[in-house]
């Protein structure tokens, strides 16, 4: 009956989290040319979001942000996930380390 007890336990706590996880709303962001798309990224207040950063460029380039504490490198080709949140409302800049000049973005939180 234990062992029921705490396979059902378990169980729950999968489904839960699962549902959790689907809660988390997702918004793009494309780095071509060595700039980013959108550069003014809109998000909601008092959310933890999900950042999909789709790097189309054939080289690396680093979403770093000091506003929110974030920096990942996303290889040529590949796309990155940067969880967030949740934010106030405000502005939070971020920025490609490997090509600053032209790799600029905020995002608006609101």
């Amino acid at each position: 009956m234990k062992y029921l007890l705490l396979f059902a336990f378990l169980t729950l706590s999968a489904v839960s989290s699962g549902a959790a996880d689907a809660k988390i709303e997702e918004f793009n962001l494309v780095i071509k040319d060595h700039v980013f798309t959108p550069s003014e990224l809109i998000i909601p207040a008092d959310k933890k979001v999900k950042i999909i950063v789709d790097n189309q460029d054939a080289t690396p380039e680093e979403f770093e942000s000091h506003d929110l504490h974030r920096e990942k490198i996303i290889p040529g080709g590949k796309k990155g996930i940067i969880l967030v949140g949740p934010l106030k409302p405000g502005e939070y800049k971020f920025f490609g380390e490997f090509n600053e000049k032209t790799a600029q973005g905020v995002i608006k939180v609101q």
